[in-house]
């Protein structure tokens, strides 16, 4: 007899899980849709509101899509220069790319300058004449929600990807797994950009089911480079939607050739999703012991090739911990402050405390990890081989961490994460619009030389590099302002006061200029 769980294809045998009847990063355009996610937790009416009446007494302005909703406050979409065009096909792959006319060439170089001169009114100008300018609409998002204005940031990346999609090739597919952006293209990055903040904001709004299918096809677009680096985030997604079955599939088949059991949010999300799995009732009890157990083993195995995670995780927890662990020699606290761990661990540990810290807070799963922590003490004290071998193993890997998780981690904006990143990493440029550019990126146009720059020592220019995760204020200042008194030191906080509070109004009564264009026919190219 079998049980078969629709929402994630999985079927369950009386002995063990088998396999999914959908492929591993499948993506369901209904996933997509939030309002069906938050239907599922309040109900159709609760979500819906009056919005089928106001359909009904408005005509739609807008095409239907399935990565946004469009809304009628937005001004009416018009081709902006944006286009997208297919490559070429191989190996059943179709591999697409973005394109820029002459037009939008131009409102980019306008950008760019717009952000060289560190005055945000230049932004927000070229904003009027061009409302869907992609770049402009992701910076000036990345503003509003430094000054926690979250729901007119959530509406500029949507804005942007209204845009993406209705620029989309007529054999592109979201759902397929068969068609791919590279982001090694200029045009293309913003699109993976705006899936990732647009995936953030999901998820901080209570929506992990739909935030997780946005991240799979975030991984799903390039899966060979995965620029953004969805595999260091796919599992706090899997673990806040609950889809536990998802995750342990996705260790269990990728494991071999991607080794994701070095990967500290691997390492233990997948022994936490094994112990969630334990107790579900609707589980056969042989599925639950297998679960039980597989889980006691990777967590174990966990604590012993990351040390250096079990503290600082109780620590965020506030849990207090026995003193036979915090006096033993493995995991005390003078051996974690001893503990020398290549930088690049310390970069993927510091992501993920900083990240899933809150999924073990609850006391069942608590309980359940002292007893793996007891367990693992005794394994240290009788000398288990995997001590050591986990020891060299930490010697010889994470020297070098890829260009993407640095890209990743700048787009967490986790401060641990982003503390612990090199100084080749946090003394360069990092713009939101493209951040950490690739080193072997494909540029088809190329911006006119300038010859006069805007100064870097303006208010303006403090208030753009304040928006930058590796920005330190106490260090700027001390660099700009060295043998300077506390009087210009206190101008200078009220210059940047002045300057917040010029960017909260000017974002609070902006107002788009609508370009000429033809009339939306109602019907056109609407989707069913």
């Amino acid at each position: 007899m079998q049980e078969i769980d629709e929402t994630n294809g999985y079927c369950y045998q009386t002995e063990m899980v088998t396999y999914e009847t959908k492929p591993l990063l499948y993506v369901e355009h209904r996933n997509l849709n939030p309002e069906n996610e938050l239907k599922r937790y309040f109900g159709a009416r609760a979500v819906l509101g009056d919005q089928r009446s106001d359909n009904q007494r408005h005509r739609p302005l807008h095409r239907s899509m399935w990565l946004t909703a469009a809304k009628d406050t937005w001004p009416r979409y018009a081709k902006i220069g944006i286009s997208m065009q297919l490559l070429e096909t191989k190996g059943g792959i179709q591999y697409f790319t973005f394109e820029h006319n002459r037009d939008y060439q131009q409102a980019q170089f306008k950008f760019l300058d717009a952000v060289d001169s560190m005055d945000p009114n230049n932004i927000l100008a070229l904003l009027r004449v061009n409302p869907y300018h992609i770049d402009s609409l992701l910076q000036i998002s990345d503003v509003c929600r430094m000054q926690e204005d979250q729901e007119v940031a959530r509406d500029l990346i949507e804005k942007a990807l209204y845009c993406f999609e209705s620029s989309f090739h007529p054999v592109f597919s979201l759902t397929s797994g068969q068609s791919r952006l590279d982001y090694r293209r200029a045009e293309n990055r913003s699109f993976f950009l705006a899936l990732y903040k647009h995936m953030t904001f999901l998820e901080r709004r209570g929506c992990p089911r739909t935030a997780l299918e946005f991240c799979k096809l975030i991984r799903c677009l390039d899966p060979e480079r995965d620029p953004l680096c969805a595999l260091l985030m796919i599992d706090f997604l899997s673990l806040r939607a609950r889809e536990y079955a998802f995750l342990i599939r996705l260790y269990e088949e990728w494991e071999f050739h991607l080794n994701l059991s070095q990967l500290p949010n691997f390492a233990f999300s997948v022994p936490l999703a094994c112990y969630h799995l334990s107790q579900q009732e609707d589980l056969p009890d042989s599925e639950r012991a297998r679960m039980e157990e597989q889980g006691k083993r990777l967590i174990q195995t966990a604590f012993i090739m990351f040390p250096s995670v079990l503290m600082p995780l109780l620590d965020q927890c506030g849990v207090q911990p026995d003193q036979a662990v915090s006096s033993h020699r493995y995991f005390g606290l003078e051996v974690q402050i001893r503990l020398v761990q290549p930088g690049a661990l310390r970069q993927l540990v510091a992501l993920f405390l900083g990240r899933n810290w809150p999924l073990w807070k609850d006391p069942g799963v608590m309980a359940w990890l002292e007893d793996n922590v007891k367990e693992v003490l005794r394994r240290v004290d009788a000398n288990d081989p995997l001590v050591e071998e986990s020891e060299n193993k930490r010697k010889i890997r994470y020297q070098n961490v890829p260009r993407n998780i640095h890209r990743h981690i700048i787009l967490s904006e986790i401060k641990e994460a982003i503390a612990a990143l090199p100084p080749e990493v946090t003394t360069q440029p990092v713009m939101g619009y493209d951040p950490l550019p690739p080193l072997d990126g494909i540029i088809t146009y190329t911006r006119p030389e300038r010859t006069n720059q805007a100064p870097d020592g303006s208010t303006l220019s403090l208030f753009f590099r304040s928006l930058l995760p590796n920005f330190n204020l106490q260090e700027d200042r001390r660099q700009q302002m060295e043998g300077e008194g506390a009087e210009v030191q206190h101008e200078l906080n009220q210059g940047v006061n002045r300057l917040m509070a010029a960017m909260r109004d000017m974002l609070a009564n902006i107002r788009f200029q609508e370009p000429p264009q033809e009339e939306y026919q109602e019907g056109d190219g609407e989707w069913d």
